[in-house]
């Protein structure tokens, strides 16, 4: 059973409705799970022992959304070794706005969260939204992954 807290940024709902089922099926799997829509620092260094998943949208030049921006640069300001957690990232995008901006928030979380000596689980999943029309469906087959290995 692992502990996994669930770190939320999105604009319009999408990725937190993404989170609401990532959610959900890790409580069905037996592990504790929270989510987390409006994210601190607090609420992170909680799980350094254990595991976390940020889910994030990116905005229009490649920002992360306004209610997980303070969880980063609070991190990034802080910079606390997290070397005993473990974590995945699943990044929500459009590719129609070019590499470069592409998935640009789950790109700068999953960057940071390498420095900050965490260890990821899966390497992090870009769901391009011009492709995925659903993206639970390209979400379930890598958490499932993801619970495999932090369980």
């Amino acid at each position: 059973m692992a502990k996994v807290g669930v770190f939320v940024g999105s604009v319009y709902g999408g990725a937190e409705d993404v989170a609401q089922e990532v959610v959900e099926l890790l409580i069905v799997r037996g592990h504790v799970a929270q989510l987390f829509l409006e994210p601190q620092i607090e609420d992170f260094l909680d799980y350094q022992n254990d595991a976390a998943l940020v889910i994030t949208s990116t905005t229009g030049q490649g920002e992360i959304p306004d209610n997980l921006l303070p969880l980063y640069q609070a991190l990034n300001e802080q910079f606390p070794l997290l070397t005993g957690l473990e974590y995945g990232v699943i990044s929500m995008g459009d590719s129609s706005y070019g590499e470069e901006r592409y998935c640009g928030a789950g790109r700068q979380f999953d960057e940071l969260l390498v420095q900050l000596q965490a260890k990821p689980v899966n390497e992090r999943l870009d769901i391009d939204a011009c492709v995925n029309f659903d993206a639970q469906e390209v979400v379930m087959p890598w958490l499932e992954q993801f619970i495999e290995r932090v369980a």
